[in-house]
C-alpha cells in the first residue's frame, strides 16, 4: 500500500505495557482457551467472557520497550484508521448521516474493554460498548505464522473489517442481529453471526474501493493479499487445518469462499448499499 504522506488518525488510545493481573486459568491458560476458540472459529466474544468470568484483575504497568517493527505497525495501523475516518465520514455525508469514528486501542498481552477483560489469543475485536476496536499488534505477525497470511494490505483489511463493525453499530444493523442471536437456536444464531461478519468483510471491501479512489492506496499485488486472508479465515478452513474436519452448523463468520466472496463484492463496486447480507438465503451467501 502506499501510506506516504498519509495522516495519523488521533483516535488511538495505546495501552501497550499496561497489564492485566489474572486470577482463575491465570493468563497462560486463557491463551490457550483463546487460541483454540480463534483456531476453531469460534467467536471472540465468548473468549472475552470467559476471560472476564475468570477473574482477570486491574491494570498493572510494566517495562515495555516496543520493537522497532511494532511501532511501524502502530503507525500503519492509526494510517488505515484514519483511512477509515475519510472514507465512512463521506460515504455517511452522502446519505445525510454523521460518522462517529471508533476508537483504536492498542495493548500488549491483556486489556480490559467495555466489553470485558481479553488478551492477545482472542485476536482483534470490536466492543460496541465502548465503540472501540482492539488489536494487540503481535496478532499481525501471529498471522503470518500460523496461517500463512502477510502483507500490509492483509494487516489493513483485518483494521476495516472490525471498523465494519462499527459501521454497523451506527447502522444499527449489529443491534438487530444480536437481540435476534438472543431469541434463537444456536444454530440460528450462528447463521446471523455469519450475516454480520460477511457484511463487515464487504465494508472492509468498500472502505478499500474508496481510500483508493480518495488516495490511490492500492499497488500491484494489494487485492490478492486481502483475499489470501479471506481465503485463511473461513470457518472450514480453520476448523480443517486445527482437527481435519469441518462442521457447518458451528460455523460463525462464513466460508473461505463466501468471505474472499463478500470482501471482494465490496472492493468491486464501492457501495455499501450492495451489501444486504441478511435478505438472501443462507445457502445463497
Amino acid at each position: 500500500m502506499k501510506l506516504e504522506g498519509r495522516r495519523q488518525s488521533t483516535n488511538v488510545d495505546d495501552r501497550r505495557g499496561k497489564t492485566m493481573k489474572a486470577g482463575g486459568l491465570g493468563l497462560g491458560g486463557i491463551i490457550i482457551v483463546g487460541l483454540i476458540t480463534l483456531l476453531m472459529g469460534g467467536d471472540p466474544q465468548d473468549v472475552i467472557r470467559n476471560i472476564e468470568s475468570s477473574g482477570v484483575g486491574a491494570g498493572q504497568v510494566q517495562d515495555y520497550t516496543p520493537s522497532e517493527q511494532e511501532q511501524e505497525l502502530a503507525v500503519f495501523a492509526s494510517q488505515i484508521l484514519a483511512g477509515t475516518e475519510d472514507v465512512w465520514s463521506e460515504i455517511f455525508r452522502q446519505n445525510n448521516l454523521k460518522y462517529v469514528p471508533p476508537k483504536l486501542v492498542l495493548f500488549s498481552g491483556s486489556v480490559r474493554s467495555g466489553c470485558g477483560g481479553a488478551d492477545a489469543s482472542t485476536g482483534p475485536f470490536y466492543c460496541s460498548a465502548d465503540q472501540s476496536v482492539y488489536i494487540d499488534l503481535s496478532f499481525f505477525t501471529n498471522m503470518k505464522r500460523v496461517i500463512g497470511a502477510d502483507g500490509d494490505f492483509a494487516y489493513a483489511y483485518v483494521i476495516a473489517h472490525e471498523v465494519g463493525h462499527h459501521v454497523q453499530y451506527l447502522l444499527g444493523t449489529l443491534q438487530e442481529a444480536n437481540a435476534e442471536r438472543s431469541r434463537v437456536s444456536e444454530k440460528e444464531s450462528n447463521q446471523i453471526s455469519v450475516r454480520l461478519e460477511l457484511q463487515a468483510d464487504f465494508y472492509a471491501g468498500v472502505w478499500a474501493y474508496h481510500d483508493n479512489k480518495m488516495f490511490g492506496s492500492l499497488e500491484r499485488g494489494d487485492i490478492e493479499e486481502g483475499l489470501a486472508v479471506a481465503s485463511k479465515i473461513g470457518d472450514d478452513y480453520l476448523q480443517k487445518q486445527s482437527r481435519g474436519y469441518a462442521v457447518p452448523d458451528s460455523f460463525n463468520h462464513g466460508t473461505s469462499a463466501q468471505r474472499s466472496r463478500w470482501f471482494r463484492k465490496g472492493i468491486d463496486c464501492g457501495d455499501p448499499s450492495k451489501g444486504d447480507t441478511f435478505s438472501p438465503a443462507y445457502n445463497q451467501l
